[in-house]
């Protein structure tokens, strides 16, 4: 695998941190297309492949309140906002950007497939997968992203005059 290179960011360590969480976001995506697509043709696996898809889907419920908790601390020096944050936009390096919404994409697409194609079974509950994807990348957005430093006292911060 490539390394991932982002420019913008910082120092080594916040880049591997940052490289860390897109392996989780693609690992957790290979490992929810094989077990939901397998489970599509062999019955049996249809309950390994629902743990999947709720352990990775309340993981990604996780990492989306621990983005947002981080997003709220960034706020009162950076302008941050809900595109920046969870859809990477104008905050994150083209790269980074496509890997982590590519798995938000895969993981709908393969969702919606596999649900459709044996629908009323367990694999509906691949249908809930892209929240995983969606908080993987809040999570980066919150933690590495790049914004606008705040210009002025926010609304919410008492003026020091």
């Amino acid at each position: 695998m490539m390394p991932i290179v982002i420019s913008d960011v910082a120092t080594p360590a916040r880049l591997r941190a940052g490289e860390t969480l897109i392996r989780i976001a693609l690992a957790g995506t290979a490992l929810f297309i094989v077990t939901a697509s397998t489970a599509v043709f062999v019955k049996p696996i249809r309950a390994a492949a629902m743990v999947v898809a709720g352990t990775l889907f309340f993981v990604g419920i996780s990492a989306f309140f621990a983005a947002y908790f981080r997003a709220v601390a960034r706020s009162r020096g950076e302008v941050l906002g809900v595109g920046g944050i969870y859809f990477l936009s104008g905050s994150a390096p083209r790269a980074v950007q496509i890997k982590l919404l590519g798995a938000v994409a895969a993981q709908s697409a393969v969702g919606l497939a596999t649900a459709s194609l044996r629908p009323y079974t367990s694999l509906a509950f691949g249908m809930l997968v892209p929240m995983f994807g969606v908080g993987i990348a809040g999570l980066w957005g919150a933690l590495y992203g790049k914004y606008p430093e705040r210009l002025g006292p926010s609304a919410s911060l008492a003026d020091d005059d």
